[in-house]
């Protein structure tokens, strides 16, 4: 009776002297609040680019994609070999080699679309990019997972979330097409929305980083092999990717948005892929690879977009290489 009554009032069994606890979900809760939240907020930002597309331009990329074959090029050739050659450098465990090659697989972040603002990047190239490779997801994923992954693991043992990549492509193309539809319509009231949204997304990428990195602080010691392939991964994908774009004959601002489409990947659709197709024991080896993957590839872009003003600033320039920017039509016919 004495241990009874010196159990706490939310403890729910008593064993003699020790009281069972219900299973906090307080995490669980939160993370899906916090997604939730954040989804809507993207979406207002996916909005806010769109309203920077038009429509013309964007077309004439569907009809000649060049550039979209360039970067379908390194979305799905360069980042999955990557991760293939650090996985087996570092020879790190078959666990983690099938992580880093998920990571390699993904499609492209739409976080891509908001530092290419930033770059003075080809915004239309940029969104119908990310539409793309989002698009052929759902089918690369599964064929460079089969090729690469049979060295440590059956391909079908993971699970490919068609759902997400599903929701994932509605939340992207939804809201561009109507950010695309005011720019067509009102262009004047477009120019103070993307002001808004362009800072609004520099704001959202960090708080993402910031809540990913508080939600999960009890994962991060994992072996330091995952953290040097986290580095290096994102740097090696901006860098391929500019100077394939480079070798492909496309113009500089158009190099600069292939670099970030290669190099910025869509971590949350690896860290739901990682969750469903893993055991417990094996998410303690691999579940934070996701995270460092998402913070150096923004701490990098970040180093980029700090050059790239610094070159502004020192050229004198308000937006560099603008009359090439604006010959979005002819380039690539000279490329081919």
């Amino acid at each position: 009776m004495t241990n009874l009554m010196e159990c706490p009032a939310e403890a729910t069994v008593c064993h003699g002297a020790s009281c069972v606890r219900p299973p906090s979900n307080f995490n669980a809760i939160l993370s899906v609040t916090l997604s939730t939240v954040l989804t809507i907020l993207l979406a207002m930002v996916m909005f806010s680019m769109g309203c920077n597309v038009e429509i013309k331009k964007f077309l004439g990329h569907i009809k000649r994609p060049w550039g979209i074959c360039v970067g379908f090029l390194c979305q799905f050739g360069i980042m999955p070999l990557m991760g293939f050659i650090l996985s087996v450098a570092f020879d790190i465990l078959p666990v983690q080699a099938v992580v880093v090659l998920i990571m390699g697989c993904c499609p492209g972040g739409t976080s891509s679309n908001i530092l290419a603002y930033w770059v003075d990047g080809d915004m239309d190239l940029s969104v119908s990019m990310t539409t793309c490779s989002t698009l052929m997801a759902l089918g690369m994923m599964p064929l460079c997972l089969l090729i690469y992954t049979k060295m440590w693991a059956d391909a079908g043992t993971i699970v490919i979330p068609y759902d997400n990549i599903g929701t994932s492509l509605v939340a992207l193309v939804v809201p561009v097409s109507f950010g695309i539809f005011v720019n067509h319509k009102w262009p004047q009231k477009a120019k103070i929305i993307l002001k808004i949204g362009s800072i609004a997304g520099a704001v959202l990428i960090v708080l993402i980083a910031v809540i990913g990195g508080v939600l999960y602080q009890s994962a991060w010691i994992i072996q330091p092999k995952l953290w040097i392939i986290g580095t290096l991964f994102p740097v090696a994908g901006y860098s391929l990717g500019f100077f394939l774009a480079r070798i492909a004959g496309q113009p500089w601002h158009r190099c600069r948005t292939v670099a970030l489409e290669t190099g910025m990947q869509n971590t949350q659709l690896c860290s739901t892929i990682v969750q469903l197709s893993f055991t417990p024991e094996e998410l303690n080896h691999v579940f934070t690879f996701p995270l460092i993957y998402s913070i150096f590839q923004l701490a990098f872009a970040g180093i980029f977009l700090g050059m790239y003003v610094a070159y502004k600033k020192c050229t004198g320039k308000n937006k560099a290489e603008l009359p090439e920017s604006q010959d979005n039509e002819t380039v690539p016919e000279a490329s081919l």
